[in-house]
């Protein structure tokens, strides 16, 4: 685990190293599906929807490990690594690459740059608002900062708190779309959270 903490918890971000937590990612984002909470708790705590299965993870671990957070043995927080070389693991996500793909950031186009996507982020309620969520992308920052540009991830427009958490820590918009039911918003970040070149 690194040396980058969140000031307001015990929790520490490093890079996942073994199955135990791709199993505690898993477990985290089984918790915080939008499918297993109340209107209120999407409302108020925002929510993940996609679902990875360990073999998916294993594979994307294997191109490019995520980043995790945990608290003593457990796994409070993940930001999912996947490289564009990780698109086909995912299909659910091929609208969101198609989008990419025709996307212009800061006067060229996206798909040009070193980029690689967050495949989703999420932390553990009892760690939130602790400054874990930023800790995650710093740790991001830290790990991949000299091999890529850019981050690129996508945010339903009705999760409110992601959209607000993601604007925080310097996502900007570079398309929206809808696909299944939902609106998308997709969203670009200097990797080194400097101002882009």
């Amino acid at each position: 685990m690194s040396d980058l903490v969140s000031a307001a918890t015990s929790a520490r971000t490093g890079l996942a190293q073994n199955d135990d937590e791709l199993r505690g990612i898993l477990a985290l984002q089984r918790a915080n599906l939008k499918s297993s909470l109340s209107p209120a708790e999407i409302a108020e705590q925002g929510f993940v929807t996609l679902v990875h299965t360990l073999d998916v993870l294993r594979r994307m671990h294997e191109l490019a490990p995520s980043v995790v957070a945990k608290s003593g043995d457990t796994v409070v927080g993940y930001a999912l690594t996947m490289l564009v070389e990780a698109r086909p693991l995912v299909p659910q996500l091929e609208p969101m690459f198609d989008e990419i793909e025709r996307a212009t950031w800061h006067g060229a186009p996206l798909a040009r740059r070193r980029f690689y996507v967050m495949g989703q982020i999420c932390v553990a309620r009892a760690f939130r608002a602790t400054g874990l969520f930023a800790a995650l992308y710093a740790e991001h920052d830290a790990r991949y900062g000299d091999r890529f540009d850019c981050l690129v991830t996508e945010i339903s427009t009705s999760n409110v708190r992601s959209a607000r958490a993601h604007a925080r820590v310097g996502f900007e918009p570079v398309a929206c779309y809808r696909h299944a039911g939902d609106d998308w918003s997709v969203v670009a970040r200097a990797l080194s959270g400097a101002a882009p070149k």
